[in-house]
């Protein structure tokens, strides 16, 4: 058959396609809900399900909803894409690539063909069908093919937010993506190498191929700051999946409102896991041990539990391995049931009804309420940070009293409501909130940027996944916390997932090399135990180092951004932090439309970026400016500034221009 005529069936397939997932959508419009329920609370859920449904099943014309095709022995002709879509008859015409057929598209090799035939990727222009090409897995003189449609498509302009890489994976980001449920996976992946789209695909085949389990638990996606979780908050809901919810930490720290950022020292220590004992003596220590007998009336007659029965009681529950509030209810019951032994020991029949009815009356809830009061959160963390005393009582024997005079307030707040509660006091909080009342698991957490989180930070995290798995992903050549952990063995044990797996990914599909190899010189100082990244891409010509006076800096920086406007896709102009107000006026000057990274939508192409919140953002052309400037406004806070540099210089996909007047840092030197 010739090529033209190939190319014109696989046209009518994907026209078909389309056509057949409209036809799937139109049916699920066309299912009424309110006759389906059975009742109101059945009905109301049915309709939600429908509704999302209909959702899911909405075609982008801009999107193919097919990118590849196996075929297996005999006849069978399977077509590998974005979700399942069935024809007229109820047959496949497109393969969701989460399922098990399509795992073959991904893995099969000449060595390993795994029962394909023929690989075909097509090539694809807004949607429309423009090429293909073919792998022969079963002909051993084939040349190996050198994908150009693969290689377009790893490098094809980042305009707007993150995308899938549904098309791209490689074999061995399909073995992460499909780790079972059960097994917690942390992803140690160098600049470019895709773990940020590896955890979110492993979200998106979790809820496929274990949709009912998560339906009931939950997946949760948890990111660095509000401007990553907009970059990659439309890779889901790309391939159909709506239900996974996206926070930062602090969103999930919710109790009280962020306003404050604490010197160094006090929020590191705060992030230490010695802190989890502080919390829980503080809250423990509240329980007071009887000193006297318990009388209450009850019908017909006073009934007297003695001090020493009492004591057992409480120290029995304080001894269970259950959370605060809850052993104070048990306390209620105990006192009830030993009430209602003495009632049947004087020849009474009493009930559970009365055993319930005594735990309930007011002489018992003022015992319990005395001996083993009810806690806040809020107030309990309050109390150990503005209360000498009580954080001394708490913290004795863990912290030093040089620790205990860093972690107190200097000037206690006149309560909670006033007080200005940092990022480090919300995840005590949370903790506290824990140690009071056992947090609800989720079925799954992708955790991002994971280096850069402190041992509490991950008891956090640790707590929202105790009876699910995780994925953790980061670069610890990209820690830039002071408070971060120091390897993944360590990470993995806060988080309370001690036999998680650790797995490196090295190969820079995104990065150019040149670009990869440049920043690369800083690894030997930040992370010298990592293996260094290697590039899949060459890409000549894809780094620009402009030494300039400082007098003709703002003219050079101009000029770059410019430079790389010219070019399609999307800029990114990182600064120091130091210098971003300054930048902003000299673009408004220019009259160069941008918008600052806080505030990016798609129609804007270039963004401005204080070097701090440039980790995990991607964009096709970046211009650093003053690379010793973004070193010293990081040490000047945390003294990570070679790592901040690192993440500044391997954002780009395409190319990195360097604007500077001052050194570059000497491990930046080849020589």
């Amino acid at each position: 058959m010739p090529i033209d005529e190939t190319l014109r069936a696989e046209q009518e397939h994907l026209a078909q396609s389309r056509a057949d997932l409209g036809r799937m959508r139109e049916f699920a419009l066309s299912l009424d809900g309110d006759k389906g329920g059975g009742g109101g609370l059945s009905t109301e859920y049915l309709k939600l399900a429908l509704a999302r449904r209909a959702q899911a099943l909405i075609d982008d014309p801009t999107t193919p909803l097919f990118f590849g095709r196996i075929d297996t022995a005999g006849t069978e002709r399977h077509y590998i894409g974005r979700r399942h879509v069935r024809n007229g008859a109820g047959d496949p015409a497109v393969i969701d690539w989460r399922a098990e057929l399509s795992r073959s598209f991904y893995r099969a090799s000449r060595a390993d063909p795994q029962g394909v035939r023929l690989r075909r990727r097509f090539g694809f222009d807004r949607g429309q069908l423009t090429a293909y090409e073919d792998e022969h897995l079963d002909d051993a003189a084939e040349p190996e093919l050198r994908s150009a449609i693969l290689t377009a498509e790893i490098e094809r302009p980042r305009v707007g937010p993150m995308r899938d890489i549904v098309a791209t994976i490689q074999p061995e980001q399909d073995e992460l993506v499909r780790a079972d449920i059960a097994t917690t996976v942390c992803v140690q992946g160098a600049p470019g190498t895709g773990k940020t789209a590896v955890g979110l695909h492993r979200a998106a085949y979790l809820l496929y191929a274990f949709r009912d389990r998560l339906k009931r638990s939950g997946v949760l996606v948890i990111g660095p700051n509000d401007s990553f979780l907009r970059y990659v908050g439309d890779v889901l809901p790309a391939l159909g999946e709506i239900d996974a919810t996206q926070l930062t930490l602090e969103q999930l720290c919710s109790l009280v409102d962020v306003r404050a950022v604490e010197p160094v020292d006090r929020a590191v220590l705060k992030g230490d896991p010695r802190l989890a004992e502080v919390v829980l003596r503080a809250a423990w220590s509240r329980v007071q041990e009887p000193t006297e007998d318990f009388v209450v009336t009850r019908a017909p007659g006073r009934w007297r539990v003695p001090r020493y029965e009492l004591v057992d009681m409480v120290e029995e529950l304080r001894g269970r391995d259950v959370r605060y509030t809850a052993a104070r209810a048990m306390l209620a019951q105990r006192i009830a049931h030993a009430v209602l032994v003495r009632m049947e020991d004087a020849g009474h029949a009493p009930d559970d009804r009365v055993q319930d009815a005594v735990a309930r009356s007011a002489p018992v809830k003022a015992f319990v309420t005395a001996h083993w009061p009810a806690l806040d959160p809020v107030k309990l963390v309050f109390g150990l940070l503005a209360d000498r005393a009580i954080l001394a009582a708490a913290a004795d024997g863990i912290l030093t009293p040089d620790e205990q005079d860093t972690l107190a307030w200097p000037t206690p707040p006149r309560g909670p409501g006033s007080a200005r509660w940092s990022l480090a006091d919300a995840v005590l909080i949370d903790e506290a909130a824990d140690v009071l009342n056992r947090t609800p698991s989720l079925g799954h957490v992708v955790l991002d940027e994971a280096q850069d989180l402190s041992p509490m930070q991950l008891r956090a995290v640790g707590r929202r996944c105790s009876t699910g798995s995780a994925t953790l992903l980061g670069d610890l050549a990209q820690a830039t916390t002071p408070w971060s952990v120091h390897s993944w063995d360590d990470a993995l044990t806060h988080l309370g997932k001690p036999d998680g797996s650790v797995a490196a990914l090295t190969l820079g599909y995104r990065v150019p090399g040149q670009v990869l190899d440049f920043a690369s010189r800083l690894l030997p100082t930040i992370a010298p135990d990592l293996q260094p990244p290697t590039a899949v891409r060459a890409d000549a010509g894809s780094l620009s180092i402009e030494p300039v006076p400082h007098a003709a800096r703002d003219a050079a920086t101009l000029a770059a951004v410019r430079a790389a406007l010219a070019a399609e896709g999307l800029v990114g102009l990182v600064a120091p932090d130091s210098l971003a107000e300054h930048l902003c006026g000299l673009l408004d000057a220019a009259g160069l439309p941008y918008v600052r990274v806080e505030d990016a939508r798609d129609d804007v192409r270039l963004v401005v970026v204080p070097a701090a919140m440039v980790k995990g953002l991607e964009f096709d052309h970046v211009v650093v400016v003053e690379p010793a400037a973004i070193v010293a406004d990081e040490n000047a806070v945390g003294g990570h500034g070679l790592r901040r540099l690192y993440v500044a210089l391997t954002r780009a996909v395409s190319s990195l221009r360097v604007v500077h007047s001052d050194a570059l840092p000497r491990e930046l030197d080849p020589r």
